[in-house]
This record gives structure tokens, C-alpha cells and sequence, in this order.
């Protein structure tokens, strides 16, 4: 049984698989394949796409649930450009740490440590395992809501808090059996995949007859969404062009236009950040070494990319963010009717005194009593009051009951809605647990046998473990969420560009690619497009620290750079 060499990357690339006769076969198919022409290779690549598909499977969660509706609710269709691209050139990045994992058949915590830098190494394990332990979370939250909300609202035992212990029950024993197919190896890798190709398939269709039915309905202007797919970077530092109208008539512009945009780039920046998160990064290559892959399957991967993970987050947040703008953007009529009377209320009045406060002074208006507040609230031009009702916060289930409005209560749509977001829920926390068994495997050098199956399966049960009884015990505290879900996001959004320079280095390494270095114009144009996704990110990253945590966050970066800087590689011995 040949397995990867953790000293010299000789050998088979697996991680803790033998290199399987089903393996030989797929690299014999490939080849015979690619020689008989493009046709053949792209109906081969079909049949044995996987990693993409799973990477879906994280991507299409709660983050890129609720980051497509605030787009939706903020920017109406002006924003639809920002989650494919942002994806594209997340797709760029994890090509290349396909590539180079490939093309050596060395594990990349590994690689990085020998190669780049182990302060890097360390930080990208840890922030991953950091994001899977703590992002399951709001994913049992989701899945929950969606069985109590949307699919099951009359069945009493699933109601209230009891019924909250049994929806999390049932989403981690179903998670736990689809993961143990996954730790048999082999045919269980399959019906894992097979699994998991058919509730990205079933999210996809979920939110596009969503939007189907509602074009149906003739609820949308196909015109302004087909625009809305122009990329249009200067809104990065101007509102959408719908909301101007509104900024323009109201009684303090300057007010509103600062209050907007910082909303509409608190938005964009969570959209871009759910696109590809830190620990898709280290998802793929390990899937990759899991399945036996080595350099000839190096185009099956960027085809798998290509397919399986961007085609289904294009089309499931789309048709999110259409549905959300549809509904919410830029409405001050009907549209308050999703939400409960008295949160409508408190976010409209919180909005509206925010803006006095702004105008008065903050001494002044703690002067004023609740009927002089009262009075002057009700003498704000009507744009005023217009604009907060637009600024009342919304989820996923805000818009499911927006749906009801549209096509009824308990209506078809609204079910196929709530399975698309039970989808949502349980195909992200089943890859979640995945990736931390990778993590943990590669925390204590598990490479094979029964410490690498412990390992992996250990590793694995952990976030289901700590997102439901975190969900049932923590998420629903507003403080405790915060101190949970900033540090992690903020670790983990700081570490994506560092990780995709980390990439680039890779990409750039003689002494760890060899022959396989590539040339010429594809070496160009793989380093402009990989520079262009590190500007990307590290714009993104920089504005999510600075407004979450300012200095602090600037200082912590900086030290993870120098000590990465300092601390040296270790050597690769000799062969």
C-alpha cells in the first residue's frame, strides 16, 4: 500500500486512502478521454466531478443565504454582480491550491509549513477549524427554523423549545450518517457525494421556482436584473441609484446617504466574505488527496470548480437576491407586512431617532421627553420616514412570509422556499463536519490506519457537536453570538488574503512545484488573476477589520505577518 511520504511528497498523493483499483481506473478513463478529443474528456469530466460539488454544499448556506437577501434588500438588482464575481475569483484561488496540491501529491499543511511559512500553516488550520466549530451554529438555526416556520408550523411536538432539541437531533443524526458514509472510504465516498450533488441540486431548484413562480406572477423586471450582472465598483462609495430619489426629498441627505452606503458596504463586504470562506480553502485539497487524485486529474479539477461550485451558488443566490429585492427593496408600503407589528415598530422609531440624534446632537436630544420626540419624528418629511421603514432588518424568514403574502399562507412556494433553506442547513454543517476532520487529522500528523479513522470521525462529530448545543444554548444570546461570530469572522476574513498570498507563493515555488511550475503565458495569466483575487479579498478584509475592530484588528494582522516573516520554514530533508 503506497501512501503520501510527509518528507518527500513521493508517492501516493492520498491522505489516508490506498490507491484503489476504482482510482486507476478513473486516471486510465481520463487519459483515454483526453485523447479521444474534447467531447469524451467533458462527458468524463461530468462523471467524475466531486470536491466542486462539495464545496457547494458549504458555500450555499446560512452566510450565503442571508448575505444574498441583504444585497436584495439593500441594492436591489444593482448588486446581483458582486457574489459571482467575488466567487470567480475565489475560484481562481482554490484552482491553485489545487494545482500545486496535485501536482506534488503533498498534504498542504504540510507543504505550506516546509515551503512557506509555518506561522502561516498553523494560522489557516486554526482559523478553519475555528469557522467550522463555530459557523454550525446558525446552521442548526436555519435548519431548525425551517422545519418549525416553514415546512412543519402545525405539528405541535416540533413547536417551542422541545421542539428545538428534536429538529437539532434529527440534523445531527442525519448529518452523522451521511458523514459516516464518507469515513468508510470507497463506494461510501460515492453515495456521500451522490447525497451531496442532489441537495445542492435540490437548493438550486428550491430558489429558482421561487423566482420562476413569482416571474410567473409578473413580479419582476427581467430588464433591470439582467443589468444588475454589470459589475459597478464605484457603489463601493455611492448608495444605489433607486434609494437616490428618496435621499434627495428627505430633510438631511447628508444623513442618510453616510447611513446607507455604510450599510450597503457592511452588506457587500458579507456577501463577498460568504462567497469562498477560509475554510473552503482547506476543504478542497484534502478532498482531493481523499479521493486518490494526482496531476492528471488536474483539468477534472478546474472543470469541477467550474461546474459544480460555480454554477449552483450563481444560480441559488441569485434568484435569492432577486426574490429579496422584489419584495423588500426600496418598499414602504405593503412591505412591512412580512414583520410582527412591534419589531416593524421598534426598528422604524430606532431609525428615526438615530436620525434626530444625528441632526440635534446627542446632548440635546437625551434632553428631549417621549411627546417632544413624538412631535418631531411626525414633523420629518415623509422621505424620511420612508427611508427607515427600507432600513428595517429582514431575514430569510421575513421573505418566506413576504412570500405568503404573494401567493398565500401555507402556499406551495413558501414550502419549496423553507426546503431550500433546509437544504441550505444540512448539506453545510455535513461539510463542515468534514473539513474539521480533516483539521484535526493534520493537527496531529494522522496520515493513515486507525489513528487517521478516529481521527477523521472525532474530528468530524465535533461541529455537529458544539452547533447544536451551541445553537440551543448560546446562539439565540445576542451577546454570546457576538463574541462567538465577530472574532471568528474577522479571523477568518483577516486570513483569506494572507492565505491566497500564501497560494501565490505556493504557485511561484520552484523548489516545491519543480517541472510542474508553470510557464510562459499561462504563468502571466495565472499571476494576474490570482493578484486580482488577492485585491480583492484583502480590500474586503481590510474593511470588515477597521470597522469591527479598528487598530486591534490592523495590529493582530501585523503580527501574524512579521512573525511569518521571522519564523522560518522548515527545511524539506533530503529524498
Amino acid at each position: 500500500m503506497a501512501t503520501a511520504d510527509t518528507a518527500t511528497g513521493q508517492g501516493s498523493p492520498t491522505t489516508d486512502q490506498p490507491v484503489t483499483a476504482q482510482v486507476a481506473a478513473d486516471r486510465r478513463r481520463l487519459q483515454e478521454a483526453q485523447a479521444a478529443g474534447l467531447g469524451a474528456t467533458l462527458k468524463t469530466f461530468v462523471r467524475l466531478s466531486g470536491p466542486g460539488w462539495l464545496q457547494s454544499a458549504i458555500t450555499l448556506g446560512g452566510g450565503s443565504l442571508a448575505g444574498s437577501l441583504y444585497l436584495g434588500v439593500i441594492g436591489g438588482y444593482e448588486l446581483l454582480w458582486l457574489q459571482p464575481l467575488m466567487m470567480i475569483l475565489g475560484i481562481v484561488m482554490l484552482s491553485a491550491i489545487a494545482y500545486v496540491t496535485l501536482s506534488t501529491g503533498e498534504r498542504p499543511f504540510g507543504a505550506i509549513n516546509r515551503s512557506i511559512s509555518p506561522v502561516l500553516g498553523w494560522a489557516w488550520l486554526l482559523a478553519a477549524m475555528m469557522a467550522n466549530l463555530v459557523w454550525a451554529m446558525p446552521q442548526f438555526s436555519l435548519g431548525t427554523a425551517a422545519l418549525q416556520q416553514n415546512l412543519f408550523p402545525d405539528v405541535a411536538f416540533l413547536a417551542g423549545r422541545q421542539g428545538e432539541w428534536v429538529c437539532a437531533g434529527v440534523l445531527f443524526a442525519l448529518a452523522a450518517i451521511v458523514i459516516a458514509f464518507y469515513e468508510s472510504g470507497g463506494w461510501g465516498v460515492k453515495v456521500f457525494e451522490g447525497i451531496l450533488k442532489a441537495m445542492v441540486g435540490l437548493v438550486v431548484v428550491s430558489f429558482f421556482g421561487v423566482v420562476a413562480a413569482m416571474s410567473w406572477k409578473g413580479q419582476l423586471d427581467w430588464g433591470a436584473i439582467a443589468s444588475g450582472f454589470v459589475p459597478d465598483v464605484s457603489l463601493l462609495w455611492r448608495p444605489v441609484a433607486s434609494l437616490r430619489t428618496f435621499i434627495d426629498a428627505s430633510g438631511d441627505a447628508a444623513y442618510w446617504t453616510e447611513t446607507i452606503l455604510a450599510t450597503q458596504r457592511e452588506r457587500m463586504i458579507a456577501a463577498a466574505a460568504t462567497a469562498v470562506g477560509i475554510n473552503m480553502t482547506f476543504l478542497l485539497p484534502y478532498s482531493m488527496l481523499r479521493k486518490g487524485w494526482d496531476k492528471t486529474f488536474r483539468g477534472l479539477a478546474c472543470f469541477d470548480l467550474s461546474t459544480g461550485l460555480f454554477i449552483p451558488f450563481l444560480l441559488a443566490t441569485s434568484c435569492v437576491v432577486i426574490a429579496a429585492a422584489s419584495q423588500f427593496h426600496a418598499r414602504f408600503d405593503d412591505s412591512q407586512l412580512a414583520l410582527p407589528a412591534a419589531q416593524i415598530e421598534g426598528q422604524y422609531r430606532g431609525n428615526l431617532e438615530a436620525r434626530l440624534k444625528a441632526e440635534l446632537g446627542g446632548e440635546a436630544f437625551a434632553a428631549l421627553d417621549t411627546a417632544a420626540v413624538n412631535e418631531r419624528i411626525d414633523a420629518l418629511p415623509e422621505a424620511d420616514k420612508q427611508l427607515s421603514l427600507m432600513l428595517v432588518k429582514r431575514d430569510a424568514f421575513d421573505l418566506a412570509r413576504a412570500l405568503e403574502n404573494l401567493f398565500g399562507k401555507g402556499g406551495l412556494t413558501q414550502k419549496i422556499f423553507g426546503v431550500g433553506v433546509l437544504g441550505m442547513a444540512i448539506s453545510t454543517i455535513i461539510i463542515l463536519m468534514v473539513i474539521n476532520g480533516f483539521c484535526v487529522n493534520e493537527m496531529f500528523g494522522w496520515s493513515g490506519g486507525a489513528g487517521s479513522r478516529l481521527g477523521g470521525l472525532v474530528g468530524s462529530l465535533l461541529p455537529g457537536v458544539t452547533g447544536s448545543l451551541g445553537f440551543l444554548w448560546l446562539w439565540s444570546n445576542s451577546d454570546a453570538k457576538f463574541w462567538l461570530a465577530v472574532p471568528t469572522s474577522n479571523f477568518g476574513m483577516a486570513l483569506l488574503p494572507i492565505a491566497y498570498i500564501t497560494f501565490f507563493l505556493m504557485m511561484n515555488s520552484r523548489s516545491l512545484l519543480g517541472d510542474a511550475l508553470p510557464t510562459g503565458r499561462w504563468r502571466l495569466l495565472a499571476n494576474l488573476l490570482m493578484l486580482a483575487a488577492i485585491l480583492a479579498a484583502s480590500v474586503g478584509a481590510g474593511m470588515s477589520i477597521w470597522a469591527n475592530i479598528g487598530w486591534i484588528g490592523v495590529l493582530l494582522v501585523a503580527v501574524l505577518l512579521v512573525l511569518a516573516a521571522v519564523v522560518p520554514a522548515r527545511e524539506r530533508p533530503a529524498a
